[in-house]
């Protein structure tokens, strides 16, 4: 297993620098995250948890680009990124972030194949290739049987990995994953988690995935414990 003492040798992929992240409410102000710093270095396995409303899915959205901080830099590759514009921002989470979700967020009428290539139609891969790299990345996750499959015809745990090969597909340098067990049974919660361990192991991906499950995120190299917007513990 790949330990987080990667980072005595390594600069980190992504790193937050006192960011905080309030939002405002008619005549109400609410401090989501409260001066965080963090850094996620290259290799890592490394979850994030703490209570209901502890801020932990407001600093996902912060580390996958898609909501910007009130205040502190967000740097990717050593870059600040964190005052660039929208479209910036989604051609770089296209190209260097897979994400995971909970509830899937596959078309409902499109078929594991086609919401595997999605990504690629922002990406600069020549069509030719993309169908097989579809079929391969649906092959590395044991649903080659399952290509022209809508949603509605896969379970719970098959589609996670349908979600899994579509975050693959633009090869990110960081898969996010929030809640990825959230809906699933817990058979498939363990294949899932089962397989993000070897794509961590194996190939020495990035992986960084919100739980509120303790028991979940101690399965990490590193845990970030989060609470009333503010790092609490890292172990």
């Amino acid at each position: 297993m790949i330990k987080s003492s990667s980072k005595n040798n390594s600069k980190p992929v992504l790193e937050l620098k006192n960011i905080t992240k309030s939002y405002i409410t008619g005549t109400n102000s609410f401090t989501a995250l409260n001066n965080v710093s963090l850094k996620i270095f290259p290799g890592e396995f490394v979850s994030i948890t703490g209570p209901s409303g502890s801020g932990k899915s407001t600093l996902m959205h912060i580390v996958g680009l898609l909501d910007n901080p009130t205040s502190g830099e967000v740097l990717l590759n050593g870059r600040d990124i964190s005052k660039l514009k929208e479209h910036q921002l989604a051609q770089i989470r296209n190209v260097t972030l897979g994400f995971v979700f909970q509830q899937f967020n596959l078309l409902a009428k499109t078929s594991s194949l086609e919401n595997v290539l999605l990504p690629l139609l922002y990406s600069d891969v020549p069509k030719k290739n993309r169908h097989q790299i579809g079929v391969d990345l649906l092959t590395k996750v044991g649903l080659q049987d399952k290509m022209v499959n809508t949603p509605a015809q896969l379970s719970g745990g098959q589609q996670q990995r349908v979600a899994i090969a579509r975050a693959l597909v633009n090869n990110p340098q960081i898969i996010l994953a929030d809640e990825p067990t959230g809906n699933l049974d817990s058979k498939s919660g363990v294949e899932i988690m089962n397989f993000f361990h070897q794509l961590n192991e194996k190939e020495g991906r990035t992986i960084v995935f919100v739980t509120h499950d303790m028991e979940l995120a101690n399965q990490a190299n590193r845990t970030i414990i989060i609470k009333d917007g503010k790092v609490t513990e890292e172990k």
